[in-house]
């Protein structure tokens, strides 16, 4: 692949914006960024994307991965977030399903609906944007963030109350605390300024730059920094908790917990997600050249799709055969010891 020199990174404008859906290709204990090689990691994901997935991803995995769950055909990258579970008032735990967003393809299997926007949810706007480079990768949140009193907690990690699975807003700095009539959506949105040298940095972070303090608005400038002007990434999740709402605690507590052990009052702020690089050559650099929006990207225009069934056929090896689909007395990963 070849790169326009930074100094011309900002000489044609564009408008290009993706959206499109991936469906689930693994749920298991697997981080090949924060617990590389660890078989298993420490708690459950969920992940979408390229079959070339494993506990020890390095280089470009588009080389590696033979298919994928997204709509983009030339899409191997992935995409993963903490898995919610719902607790029962009898202290055992149940996985919550994942269900597809209305504005997608009928039936994708679970998954997520990813964006690379330019500018916020209903503009494109006109700046150029340098696609991702091989070996890329990043992550957003952290388990271990802390908001204080009255805070709006990590900037683009929200949550929205469904009515259906239409709803968009508003967008929750706090988990939901009453049932939703149409489940539960969580929304990661990731920094769009690069350094424009690093592929990553110790803690996953450090080589991006915020300029956004809310999902789904309009990016600030780039530092000098971080120069360099990246998509917006954002992953929606939609969590099927409908069938939850009968067991509700009558106490108003929270009965949904993240599944690295989030849960109660703080729930929610520690929510996180990862993203390795992975699009085939030029690809995501010719979609944000272009001005597509949306499935107009689609069939060739300019990027190859592929059919639902074609995305729900790709699958990853489960490299743990842990029973994540019971009724569990722990978490998976968790220790009953240090309970």
């Amino acid at each position: 692949m070849k790169y326009l020199p930074l100094a011309l990174a900002f000489t044609t404008p564009a408008h290009a914006a993706l959206r499109f859906g991936c469906a689930t290709v693994s749920i298991q204990r697997l981080d090949p960024l924060v617990e590389p090689g660890r078989i298993p990691s420490a708690h459950l994901h969920q992940i979408v994307g390229g079959n070339a997935f494993n506990a020890t991803m390095e280089g470009d995995i588009a080389e590696k991965a033979t298919c994928t769950t997204c709509t983009f055909s030339e899409n191997f990258s992935n995409y993963w977030t903490a898995v919610m579970f719902f607790k029962h008032p009898n202290g055992t735990y149940k996985r919550v399903p994942i269900m597809q967003n209305t504005a997608l393809p009928n039936g994708i299997n679970g998954g997520m609906t990813i964006y690379y926007t330019q500018h916020d949810f209903v503009s494109n706007g006109k700046e150029k944007i340098t696609a991702f480079r091989p070996g890329f990768r990043m992550t957003v949140g952290s388990p271990t963030y802390n908001v204080q009193p009255g805070g709006r907690g990590n900037p683009g990690l929200r949550f929205v109350c469904l009515e259906n699975k239409g709803t968009r807003f508003p967008e929750l700095a706090t988990f939901p605390s009453r049932p939703c009539r149409g489940g539960i959506m969580t929304v990661h949105h990731f920094p769009a300024c690069w350094d424009g040298k690093n592929l990553d940095s110790p803690d996953h972070q450090s080589h991006m730059y915020n300029t956004v303090r809310e999902a789904f608005t309009p990016a600030g400038p780039c530092p000098a920094s971080h120069p360099v002007r990246v998509p917006q990434l954002a992953f929606e999740t939609l969590w099927d908790t409908t069938e939850f709402n009968q067991w509700w605690p009558e106490d108003g507590s929270q009965p949904f917990v993240l599944s690295y052990g989030d849960g109660g009052d703080s729930l929610g702020y520690g929510t996180h997600a990862d993203y390795v690089f992975g699009w085939k050559g030029d690809a995501l650099q010719r979609a944000m050249d272009s001005d597509c929006m949306f499935q107009g990207c689609e069939n060739g225009r300019p990027l190859k799709s592929q059919s639902v069934a074609q995305m729900n056929a790709c699958r990853v090896k489960d490299f743990v055969g842990e029973d994540i689909d019971s009724w569990l007395k722990y978490l998976p990963g968790q220790d009953p010891e240090k309970l």
